[in-house]
């Protein structure tokens, strides 16, 4: 023992190493086996329960009893009320035995009356599953009807071995569009032997069949690595690359091998901004069930115009997007840094913003953070947000953006910061520029916070010209475009009935000039086309810009006012027709960008050969 401490009893440890000697006395044991068979015999127990006094007596311990070999040479000497303590109250006639024997028994035909009454079912038995994270089983599906008609279609091929060309055979025959064929095929093993027998292949399926109950169950599982239950980027390779090689509408393609990655690549982006809303780099089951990616897989058997595919798959969007992003890469690395992606537009989107993109809040990867550069990838993300402000996906990009501390809510300060910059440049073209509190008004009117003095994400959703609200802070170009709009729309007003067709603005009865009272655009009628679905502003964007670059191609120099395509992408689509892929001179042959040398595009070389 340490010097200076000083020695304590512990008082609980005393009365355990008493309690168990007396437990392990025979008188003791005998005690207890008797009031245990007490216990399972309820009728001889009740009837015992009259006289049990000379049971518990003969039970009971001599009083003079102590516990000698719990004894040591530091212990206490035995006293009487010591000895009394293990056996309870033995010593007293009035609390001894004979009155606990009774306490006993009336307790057991107390719990024996509860035990004959027959238990409830558990609640959980009676509430149905509700969840199926592999879908809702289906008692319809047959399967060994399912793969009877696989057998059936694989004892067509030689040795009854499928190799990638007959997967679309099989992959009918699972009841599965065309282009499940290459997940199926890779699933099943052949992309290491180069062909799929029908013994491996029909294991693969049945067990697939036994654990998938809907499409987005089945194509995950067909795609994930092993172990995994969600799709990350690297997933969709195989199955795009067979796209690629297969269908009709890229087949002018199929010649630019180096090509192919970057369209993968734009695909598999858009993919996930679409599909994958919560932002993880994993698209769930859950997440493919709410998206329109499968209506679109099996629209690829159906369109031989990939371009009409926007969504996902248009080629016209790739080749928008990757000439935008040739022209900001000027050492083409495939890497632009902040000063190239200032270039956009003219440098429409202001420095402060651009900055925000670098940052790391709306990029994944590590070079952003180590060399300050994005990636194709990343820039994918970026054109689309520009370009198109209102979907959910780019109103959370700008919004991320937009708050700089991260607390989930857009302060005053925060909005004050980003104008600050649109001022000066305001200031520079000679525009006088509006306030910041006279803009923090409109902006407010505009958006309609739940929460005064805080700008959420929800309340932003909730806007229907969350773009007006953006650019406003850090567009200037589409900023300025707004006004323009405001002020033409105030002058038609004025000039026809007042005014007294749309509403004002807030509700408040004050007309809106421009920068102060200008009618606000929520309270305006829309205008929509009757003729087929209303373009995106993203699909509109594209097509225009395609227009401008077939245009380019076709004369063989720059763009100039006036020339016209011999056939516009934009009115094919307004109109609604569909007309022959060969039809389309830059898809029938592409030019240099679309073809494999970029570099010859970017020196303006007409000369090239078609692919």
């Amino acid at each position: 023992m340490p010097p200076g401490k000083v020695l304590q009893p512990v008082l609980k440890m005393k009365v355990d190493e008493l309690f168990l000697c007396w437990l392990s006395e025979s008188s003791t044991q005998a005690m207890l086996r008797d009031c245990l068979r007490r216990i399972q015999m309820p009728e001889r127990g009740a009837g015992d329960a009259e006289q049990p006094g000379p049971r518990l007596a003969a039970a009971a311990p001599d009083p003079a009893w102590r516990p000698r070999e719990c004894e040591g040479p530091g212990a206490p000497g035995p006293t009487p009320a010591s000895t009394a303590l293990p056996v309870g109250a033995a010593s007293s006639a009035r609390s001894g035995p004979p009155v606990r024997g009774p306490r006993r028994s009336g307790g057991t035909r107390v719990v024996q009356t509860r035990k004959e009454e027959p238990l409830p079912p558990a609640a959980s038995r009676s509430i149905p599953t509700f969840y199926f994270p592999r879908g809702r089983p289906q008692d319809t599906v047959n399967i060994d009807a399912v793969i009877t008609k696989i057998e059936r279609t694989f004892a067509q091929f030689p040795h009854e071995r499928a190799t990638i060309e007959d997967m679309g055979r099989v992959a009918k025959a699972c009841g599965c569009p065309l282009y499940w064929k290459g997940p199926l095929f890779c699933s099943a093993g052949g992309e290491r032997t180069g062909s799929v027998s029908v013994h491996k292949f029909v294991a693969m399926w049945r067990k697939v069949l036994q654990n998938c109950h809907d499409d987005a169950a089945k194509f995950v599982h067909l795609l994930v690595s092993p172990g995994c239950s969600y799709l990350v980027q690297e997933d969709f390779v195989p199955f795009l690359q067979d796209v690629v090689n297969t269908h009709p509408g890229l087949a002018f393609l199929k010649e630019a091998a180096e090509f192919h990655s970057r369209y993968i690549t734009t695909v598999i982006q858009r993919i996930f901004y679409t599909v994958n809303r919560s932002w993880s780099g994993r698209i769930t089951c859950a997440e493919l069930r709410r998206s329109t990616f499968l209506q679109n897989v099996a629209l690829l058997e159906e369109e031989a115009d990939i371009n009409q595919l926007t969504e996902f798959f248009s080629y016209e969007h790739f080749y928008v997007i990757y000439c935008k992003f040739w022209e900001l890469d000027t050492d083409h690395d495939l890497l632009i840094d902040a000063q190239d992606l200032a270039r956009h537009n003219d440098h429409a989107i202001s420095t402060k913003m651009i900055d925000r993109i670098f940052s790391g809040a709306v990029t994944r990867g590590k070079k952003v953070q180590k060399e300050g550069k994005i990636s194709y990838a990343d820039f994918v993300w970026f054109l689309i947000s520009e370009e198109d402000k209102k979907t959910p996906t780019s109103i959370e990009y700008w919004f991320r953006c937009m708050d700089l501390d991260g607390d989930g809510a857009l302060s005053m300060f925060e909005l004050e910061y980003f104008y600050e910059e649109q001022c000066r440049r305001l200031d520079s073209m000679a525009i006088e520029a509006l306030p910041f509190e006279d803009c923090l008004c409109q902006m407010l009117d505009l958006v309609k916070p739940q929460t005064e003095g805080r700008i959420t994400l929800q309340d932003l959703k909730r806007c229907k010209l969350a773009n007006v609200f953006f650019d406003t802070f850090f567009n200037i170009e589409k900023y300025l475009d707004h006004e323009q709009k405001e002020q033409a729309s105030l002058l038609r007003v004025r000039g026809g009935d007042g005014g007294g067709r749309w509403g004002m603005c807030g509700g408040g009865g004050t007309e809106r000039l421009l920068g102060d009272t200008a009618p606000c655009s929520a309270c305006r009628p829309q205008e929509s086309d009757s003729e087929g679905p209303e373009l995106s502003d993203w699909e509109r964007f594209a097509a225009e810009e395609y227009d401008i670059l077939v245009a380019e191609e076709a004369a063989g120099d720059p763009w100039e006012d006036g020339y016209e395509a011999e056939l516009s992408p934009m009115e094919q689509k307004l109109s609604a027709l569909r007309s022959p892929l060969a039809q389309r001179p830059f898809l029938e042959a592409p030019g240099s960008l679309g073809a494999v040398e970029l570099y010859e595009y970017e020196c303006g070389d007409d000369d090239l050969p078609p692919s």
